[in-house]
């Protein structure tokens, strides 16, 4: 599956949560972040990500593992997406280490998602705040499974968007590992 998806600066978070209210109920989760990598950082210079992910929340906890390929659409970031349940994380971390690959990057993301159907398609949206960064986030994501239907997919993702108070201005490319890595670079 291809991840059709923005992202944006949200500069009203109460107006913007208010609009999603109004979509799905939404669900507060905690998600645990760690960003794997071979030592000479081959996946991150290739523009992929293997990412191993807990997710805490009043359900429970569950943990993810995913690997993104590079870049199908440069102007949204969209990438083909592979994820798994996982049921042993920390098994899974011996794995990726014992296969070569180090931890590049581990951070904590407050997620409050909401799910429902809009234009057609199922779409997710994730208002987020990372405690090591500052501002709020949007992220509104719908799947498709080839780069054809990518266009389309990311014109409803932009419309709903803009339903719900994130205007055109407002969309961001910058990766949260990124933003994290230049703030820990800020402190140093």
């Amino acid at each position: 599956m291809i991840e059709a998806e923005l992202k944006a600066c949200v500069r009203e978070p109460a107006f913007v949560r208010a609009q999603l209210e109004r979509l799905a109920v939404g669900r507060d989760e905690v998600y645990r972040d760690t960003y794997f990598d071979t030592p000479d950082a081959t996946l991150e210079t290739g523009d992929r990500e293997l990412r191993l992910r807990t997710v805490h929340s009043a359900d429970g906890t569950r943990s993810l593992l995913t690997y993104k390929e590079a870049r199908v659409d440069e102007v949204s970031g969209a990438k083909p997406e592979y994820e798994t349940r996982v049921g042993e994380p920390e098994a899974v971390r011996a794995m990726l280490r014992g296969l070569g690959h180090v931890e590049a990057i581990a951070f904590e993301k407050h997620c409050r998602n909401y799910e429902f159907t809009a234009r057609g398609r199922k779409m997710l949206a994730t208002l987020v705040r990372v405690p090591e960064i500052e501002g709020t986030y949007v992220e509104l994501e719908t799947q498709v499974t080839d780069v054809e239907e990518l266009p389309g997919a990311l014109a409803d993702v932009r419309a709903v968007l803009g339903d719900v108070g994130v205007g055109p201005g407002d969309l961001t490319t910058e990766m949260y590992t990124d933003a994290v890595r230049a703030r820990r670079a800020e402190g140093r």
